[in-house]
């Protein structure tokens, strides 16, 4: 699998958004393309969840964040244009899907920063309410 993402900087506000994601994805011979390409897109946006924002916020040894309401998720506003390319194997065996994707996006995104702004963003999550750079 690969993915590559695409991002909108702000120099300004030195805030960047994920714009498009791509993740091609073979594993084998594929049986239900919809629920495929379904599990690859959500794996994706899981990611961008840990790539960008999910952290748990500690003060003085206390959770900060420990309401479902004060941990940030991704949200509709957040969910990059996915483009989900299968390559179809069928001389393969199927060997499924699982939540391999999600492993792609936050070095997509890291990627995707330095190449647009020259910083290297090498923690995660990258900011807990966008990336500054």
């Amino acid at each position: 699998m690969a993915t590559c993402a695409e991002i909108a900087a702000d120099p300004a506000s030195g805030k960047i958004r994920v714009v498009r994601a791509v993740t091609a994805f073979e594993c084998g011979a594929i049986l239900n393309p919809d629920h495929l390409k379904n599990q690859i897109e959500g794996a994706i946006v899981q990611g961008l969840g840990g790539a960008l924002f999910e952290a748990i916020e500690f003060k003085n040894g206390r959770i900060q964040n420990a309401a479902f309401s004060a941990y940030r998720v991704p949200r509709f506003s957040d969910t990059p244009d996915l483009e989900t390319v299968l390559v179809n194997r069928p001389d393969l065996a199927p060997i499924g899907a699982g939540e391999t994707p999600i492993i792609a996006i936050a070095p997509a995104v890291a990627a995707a920063i330095f190449q647009a702004t020259g910083v290297r963003a090498r923690s995660l999550p990258m900011a807990a309410s966008g990336v500054k750079v």
